[in-house]
């Protein structure tokens, strides 16, 4: 009778558990959503896509993509977050979302770590410094020496207060010990013009959106934000070459999904995305973009985010930086 009654519970164990772990062992089994926290086009747009192609390839199920701008990628880190943790609803994350976003925002209605499960270091576009070519500054110690001797006067612009070319120029002015003018802009694009043009002295951001005025000769840039010197403008030196430490800055992106995602489904993603990220045709699509493709385990992941958000969050603090 007690065999019969154990057999019996072990079945009703068996029956209530096979569900879930049937959906994990078919995952997946229908439609992705990967949600990216900007509008179409741009870098984050393009890598999304690219790896959304090829991971829908290798799974056998479409990935498609839903780009959900606003407020510094709150609105579609908030979506994510609260999406069922099955696997099919995931974001594209970012040094914005969960590296800067977290310390700037007085109240956010999720948790930027526990709220979220790392699968994957996906790739980093590293920043570089440029100025006015009409500049008289040549060097950054130059635009050091500039700032020094009438601070507040000198001035960098960027793509938005928060971004990570706006926190680059407010790291340098730590790093340095020099005060500059911020002045925000809508995006790269209009800001980039007018740095271009002379309205604004600085810019710190990724090689794609300068390159053109680079290559007309409206910007000069000085240093690469890196810890090698950047392949698409090889003759410009790192900030560590200068001998200036501490200034390593890129726009990086990663996947996530929500808390309490299954391991397997992680792993199998994880796996998926590792073996893709390693392609030739990724890579040198990626180095197109001035991307370079990462990877690593979903601990090296959350371990990268960590020290980013600390990293981050004194340069905030430091610099008195907030947004409602």
């Amino acid at each position: 009778m007690r065999t019969l009654f154990a057999l019996c519970l072990l079945a009703i164990a068996a029956a209530s558990a096979s569900p879930s772990a049937h959906a994990q062992d078919n995952y997946p089994s229908k439609v992705i959503t990967l949600v990216v926290p900007v509008p179409p086009g741009g870098a984050a747009d393009f890598i999304a896509r690219l790896i959304g192609r090829k991971l829908s390839d290798t799974l056998g199920q479409p990935v498609v993509i839903s780009n959900r701008g606003g407020a510094s990628g709150t609105i579609a880190s908030d979506n994510v977050a609260k999406a069922a943790p099955d696997g099919y609803t995931l974001l594209l994350n970012s040094i914005t979302t969960h590296g800067i976003g977290p310390h700037l925002y007085t109240s956010l209605p999720y948790d930027s770590v526990k709220d979220f499960t790392p699968i994957i270091f996906v790739a980093n576009l590293p920043l570089v410094m440029t100025i006015n070519a009409d500049r008289p500054e040549k060097s950054v110690q130059d635009v050091i020496a500039t700032a020094k001797a009438d601070p507040g006067k000198f001035s960098f612009a960027s793509s938005g207060t928060g971004g990570a070319p706006h926190l680059s120029g407010e790291l340098l002015q730590n790093v340095a010990g020099i005060k500059m003018l911020h002045v925000p802009y809508r995006g790269s694009g209009p800001a980039v013009i007018d740095v271009g043009a002379g309205r604004v002295d600085i810019m710190f951001d990724a090689v794609p959106s300068l390159l053109a005025l680079i290559q007309a000769g409206k910007l000069r840039p000085l240093a690469a934000a890196s810890a090698e010197r950047n392949p698409i403008v090889p003759d410009v030196p790192t900030f560590g070459e200068l001998g200036i430490k501490g200034m390593e800055v890129s726009l990086w992106y990663g996947l996530v999904g929500p808390a309490g995602l299954p391991q397997p489904i992680v792993q199998r993603l994880n796996t998926e995305l590792a073996k893709i990220l390693k392609s030739d045709e990724v890579k040198e699509s990626f180095a197109k973009q001035g991307a370079i493709a990462s990877g690593g385990s979903p601990q090296d992941y959350a371990n990268f985010m960590r020290d980013e958000s600390a990293r981050w969050g004194e340069v905030v603090r430091k610099n008195g930086i907030k947004l409602e």
